[in-house]
């Protein structure tokens, strides 16, 4: 299969996977590969013999400290400082911000009749959101969502350039401390002398780049459910209640992040083959969201399931940190859709083109008529 038809639509190879090679060494990327729902779960539960720790290749230090790339007792005391400071109710007070914020992009384009989803909508929103939590000048915001689109497709330049910026910034916050995520953060390390300089560094990469490529990709990919399957947003339109259901399902049918990598600390088995300690493993969470042996009618987009316990973000002690806020800001952002664009459709006929990654799923582009 050509890779632009992998980004595009992954899941015919995913069931063909699933079927015939659940598990199977991949030399190429030299990984193992793991496509059922049932051994993706497996493998995110046991962190003890699938690690989260990279092996690193010493020339990288950015990102090697962060809470995704860490396993206990370090991802746990990492984990707990940030939950201190990145609280429920902390998300939930962002929510008048929120709808603030999505109301004044739906107004700069209302009168048009027409729009990019993306770009004048799905992508902005999480970018000032994530912003401002962390306290970062507005005037910086578009070499954050350079830097983070380029971090997702391994652009080491913009990892660094990044990386750079946060060390000047927490440089800056600790001479003036402000109301912001960052300023807590150093607040709550120096009291406790838990976290490197490296580990603010990474933690702000980590939040800025989740918080912001995820909840883009969820919903233009709410968008694009709806397209697929026009009968789920008229049932929408008719009962938003069904709205938080919807967002799960989208979260299960077309996953915003579709693969992550493990690596194992011991010999292990899975589905009959031995898989040596030190490897690579890649979970396809974006394949076992689609297992018939777990979801039935899998590869239906279906409005109401209920429940649906999807693997999007992940599961056990690396489960999404940012999942509350994506689901908030999800929650706000098609409601105000429903409400005030209750016509929106994907412009008829025209070519998406998505982004070329296989771990990350969603469109560039998204031009839509209301």
């Amino acid at each position: 299969m050509q890779n632009s038809e992998l980004f595009r639509n992954p899941f015919a190879w995913y069931a063909e996977m699933r079927r015939d090679r659940p598990v199977f060494y991949d030399p190429a990327h030299q990984s193992w590969m793991v496509f059922r729902y049932a051994d993706v779960k497996q493998v995110f539960s046991d962190w003890k013999t699938f690690s989260s720790k990279i092996p690193q290749p010493p020339e990288q230090t950015d990102l090697t400290e962060s809470l995704n790339f860490t396993d206990p007792p370090k991802h746990r005391a990492l984990r707990s400082l940030v939950a201190q400071v990145f609280t429920a109710r902390r998300v939930e007070s962002l929510a008048p911000r929120i709808k603030q914020i999505t109301h004044e992009l739906l107004d700069g384009v209302q009168h048009q009749g027409e729009m990019d989803f993306m770009h004048d909508l799905a992508i902005p929103l999480p970018v000032i959101v994530i912003a401002e939590i962390l306290g970062v000048p507005v005037s910086d915001r578009g070499d954050f969502k350079r830097w983070s689109d380029g971090i997702v497709v391994y652009d080491k330049a913009a990892l660094t350039a990044m990386a750079d910026y946060f060390r000047h910034l927490l440089a800056e916050r600790r001479k003036n401390p402000s109301q912001d995520l960052i300023s807590d953060l150093i607040a709550a390390h120096e009291a406790g002398e838990t976290l490197s300089a490296q580990e603010l560094v990474d933690f702000c990469i980590v939040l800025l780049v989740g918080g912001n490529e995820t909840t883009t990709n969820l919903l233009g990919n709410a968008m694009l459910c709806f397209n697929d399957y026009p009968e789920a947003f008229t049932q929408l339109k008719q009962d938003p209640q069904l709205l938080p259901l919807a967002i799960e399902e989208v979260l299960r049918y077309r996953s915003p992040v579709q693969a992550m990598a493990r690596f194992t600390q011991v010999e292990t088995q899975l589905q009959g083959q031995t898989i040596p300690a030190g490897e690579m493993v890649t979970v396809w969470m974006g394949a076992a969201n689609r297992d018939e042996a777990r979801f039935e009618h899998a590869d239906a987009f279906v409005v109401d399931r209920d429940p649906n316990p999807h693997l999007a973000f992940g599961n056990g002690i690396h489960f999404c940190l940012g999942a509350p806020l994506a689901r908030l800001e999800a929650k706000i952002v098609l409601s105000a859709v429903l409400e005030r664009l209750p016509n929106l459709r994907i412009v008829p006929n025209r070519e998406l083109e998505f982004i070329p990654s296989v771990e990350v799923h969603g469109v560039k582009s998204l031009p839509v008529l209301f």
